[in-house]
């Protein structure tokens, strides 16, 4: 059988293929998170996704899951998020268990939450600002008329003209979308912002334009930010913390800065791209 990924060396290591919560907290994680996953475990008929995941998400913390193709990061955001319950484990936002919340209840945990979909998923019957402005109306209730102040408000934040609000989803190009996608998830100033693939379909400069706008965006609003990508560009430059997903569980989080020196073979070849490596061993094997 090939040996799992290990933290060897690490006084606190954990269980193998796993970061302990006190290897987080020595490497710079929370002490009293945002967002608190435990021992989380979520299948899909006899697929294992999730095999008993960790994950602490400080306040005002940015942190990154960087990990393969169908390594559960999506899973994961969708467990928080309430969309998939999971056979096993604890989620807890700002000190509640979210894991079998629904109804009102479920619906008061998300109002904290702000999205940005991998691609946009603007409404393409709904003007640009209008999408913008989507949560504070149908969320919140807000009046039209001050929901579209706020809109157009948040269209200049992301670097887009005034005229852009006017515009349909059909008329914009790649990246244009997306900082409408980031418009309306900063819409409703949210406690908590959520990053899929955040430069996917873009191209280098696009993407770090965005990257740049969402520290902007995160930094100002003073939200707490949990990103998913596998974009090494893309999760250096968003996050303060990263956090490596593999076979289900964190095999490896810590400082952004502190990433190149995991000591870890599995996060030193995803984060070089690297074809040979225990991971292509274990796909092969």
């Amino acid at each position: 059988m090939t040996p799992g990924p290990s933290n060897e060396g690490d006084p606190n290591e954990g269980p193998p293929n796993q970061a302990s919560p006190a290897e987080s907290a020595s490497r710079g994680g929370p002490q009293s998170p945002k967002i608190r996953i435990r021992d989380l475990y979520k299948s899909f008929g006899t697929k294992h996704v999730l095999s008993g995941m960790d994950l602490d998400v400080g306040a005002g913390e940015s942190v990154v899951v960087i990990g393969g193709s169908g390594s559960g990061k999506s899973v994961t955001l969708k467990c928080v998020l309430g969309l998939l319950q999971p056979e096993e484990g604890s989620i807890q936002v700002d000190g509640e268990e979210v894991v079998g919340l629904g109804g009102e209840s479920l619906e008061l945990v998300r109002r904290k939450f702000g999205m940005l979909f991998q691609n946009a998923a603007l409404f393409d019957s709904l003007t640009v600002w209008q999408n913008v402005a989507f949560g504070l109306i149908q969320g919140q209730g807000m009046a039209r008329r001050q929901a579209r102040e706020i809109a157009f408000d948040r269209l200049t934040a992301v670097g887009l003209e005034a005229e852009v609000g006017n515009m349909w989803p059909a008329e914009l190009s790649g990246g244009m979308r997306k900082r409408v996608g980031l418009a309306r998830a900063i819409a409703t100033s949210p406690d908590i912002i959520f990053f899929d693939e955040p430069t996917t379909g873009l191209d280098p400069i696009m993407g770090d334009v965005i990257d740049e706008l969402i520290v902007k965006c995160v930094r100002e609003l003073g939200a707490t930010a949990l990103s998913i990508t596998h974009d090494m560009a893309s999760a250096r430059k968003i996050s303060d913390r990263i956090a490596m997903l593999y076979d289900g569980r964190i095999i490896w989080a810590g400082p952004t800065a502190e990433i190149d020196r995991s000591n870890n073979p599995y996060v030193d070849q995803f984060i070089h791209g690297r074809a040979e490596g225990p991971i292509a061993s274990m796909v092969n094997a």
